[in-house]
Parts: C-alpha cells; structure tokens; sequence
C-alpha cells in the first residue's frame, strides 16, 4: 500500500471550477471561465497548502442527463498536465476517472506519463462510472462495470509499478513482455485512491485501495461506513491504513454578504476549523473542500482567507 498524506493532520485539498460544470455544483461565473483561471487557481492551490487540486471524468454526456450534469467536462489527464507545469507542489488527483472505460495500458501510459512530468505528483482517483450511454457508445458492459473496475484496478497497479515489462493476468486483461516508459516517479507506484460511497466501492477501497474517496455522504453516515472499510480492511490481511477522505459542506470563510446557501459552513476562521476538525475525531485523513464564489477573484480570496486564517486551527 501507498500512503501519502501527513499522519496525525488532517490534510485538505479541492476539486477544480471550470473543468466540470454540472449546475449541481457550479457557480455561474464558471460558464465564462477557461484555461486562465484554472491556472490562477491552481497556483492558487499551490500557494495555499493544499495538498491536491482535483479533475473529474466523463467521456461523453447523454441528451437525457445534460440539463443536470452539463457537457463541459474537461480531460483529467490533459487539464492536470497543463496544470502540473505551472505549480510546483501540490498534488494532482483523478477525482474520479473512470477507467473501467478504458484498457488498463492505455490508462498507465496517460498517468504515469503525468506522475513523470509532474515529478511524482499523481494521485490516480478512480470509479466505477454511472452514465450508462457513455459505456454502450463505448462498447463497455455497464452492467458488469464493477467487476471490470476491480480488475482494471489491479491491472492498473501491475503496470504503474516499479518494473518496465510489467506482467499481469485476468479475466478480461493480460499483459507480458510489454514495456512502457516513461515510468512513474513515485515508487513503489503512485497511489490509488477508490471512489464511491456504495457497499461495492467501500468494499474496492478496503480491498484494492491506498486511500477512500466518499461521494455524497453526510458527516452522521461516515463513521460507520470507515469502520466497515477498516473491517473489510482487515479481513483481507490488509495492515496499512486507508487513508480517508470525505467532501466537507460547501465554505464561506467569514461573513457573506451575499446568500450562500443554508448548509454552507460559513463564519470566523475559528469557527470553520472547530467543525472540520469533527472529521478528524471520525478518522478522515483528508477533506476536500469547495468554497461559494460570485467570481474568481472571490474564490481566489477565499482559498487564502481558508489556506492563512482555517488551516492553522485545524490541529487544535
């Protein structure tokens, strides 16, 4: 297993505005955005001390799901490519790619193509997917999209390893005597971070993950489903820990003038760290935060209002 994060702190980073724009969670002023502000953003990130900017997938968006999710979702390869040369520090994560979309060799060349160019800075988020058009146009088995991610999964982790001519055996996958350069820098391999809140997906990360990606929970449904990943954890002979994550409510650090949203977490520095910090007695390593903005500039001010005045108090 693969450990990254700082034990004992309760570390923080944030999904990128603008590379996905469902009107589920994105601000309005993110539909006139582009490859500037991510830019800004994520150097931003950098400055700031989060420890990842995050870039999520979908291939393709069917007519019946566009009104909720939108179209607008960026490559996350490409988008943290580009932002992997203008930071210098903070990591990059698929949050989440669906892999199981994909030949698990075609996946290792693009991600351990980034981890090289980025210095070993790549954290691989993946997940089974839910958009069934997307699978059939790409001639992929939804229904048996689970099964396919747990072995692509494993494949995965042979060809991101340490050796040049990785070999590896499944049902649907085999590959021998293939070498692929450029290797990743992190070694053994980078790290591999399982996402989803399903029995299926707390089941992967406890079995086949470096790290836990919740979607959705809510802060009372986390504790029992990290003990039933520790359980499974165990029970596969598993000893290194999973490191934890969640997606904190949305933030507003001080007074808003403006409305935020009534589950917005919003108020003195002080304040904020007191109710994030609740994450860490449950045993979450890291949490990702999203900040509500009425422009770039707003976003960018909260992000160091959040990395100078929040994080100092998140180890009280």
């Amino acid at each position: 297993m693969v450990r990254i994060l700082p034990v004992g702190r309760l570390s923080y980073g944030m999904q990128l505005p603008v590379q996905a724009q469902s009107t589920l969670f994105a601000e309005e002023w993110e539909a006139d955005a582009g490859p500037g502000d991510l830019v800004e953003i994520a150097r931003a990130a950098d400055r700031y001390g989060f420890a990842y900017v995050a870039c999520c997938e979908h291939v393709a968006v069917p007519r019946r799901l566009a009104g909720a999710m939108g179209t607008v979702w960026y490559d996350p390869v490409a988008t943290l490519a580009h932002l992997a040369a203008v930071t210098e520090r903070v990591r990059l994560l698929s949050h989440v790619a669906v892999v199981g979309l994909k030949h698990p060799l075609v996946s290792a060349k693009q991600y351990a193509t980034l981890d090289r160019l980025s210095g070993g800075r790549l954290i691989l988020g993946v997940g089974a997917g839910h958009v069934q058009e997307e699978f059939a146009a790409l001639g992929v088995d939804f229904a048996r999209r689970g099964a396919v991610l747990d072995e692509t999964v494993d494949a995965l982790k042979a060809a991101l390893g340490p050796e040049e001519f990785a070999e590896f055996a499944g049902e649907r996958f085999a590959f021998s005597g293939l070498g692929q350069a450029p290797r990743p820098v992190q070694v053994p391999r980078p790290p591999v971070w399982v996402g989803g809140s399903s029995p299926a997906a707390v089941r992967r990360a406890a079995e086949r993950g470096d790290g836990w990606l919740p979607q959705g929970d809510r802060r009372e449904q986390l504790p029992a489903k990290i003990a039933r990943l520790r359980k499974l954890r165990a029970a596969a002979g598993i000893a290194e820990p999973a490191e934890i994550g969640t997606i904190a409510e949305p933030l507003y650090v001080g007074e808003a003038s403006w409305a935020v949203g009534r589950r917005t977490l919003s108020g003195p520095p002080e304040r904020i760290a007191a109710s994030l910090r609740e994450y860490r007695e449950m045993g979450v390593d890291q949490i990702q935060v999203r900040f509500r903005s009425r422009d770039r500039a707003e976003l960018l001010d909260q992000m160091a209002a959040f990395g100078e005045q929040v994080a100092a108090h998140l180890e009280e």
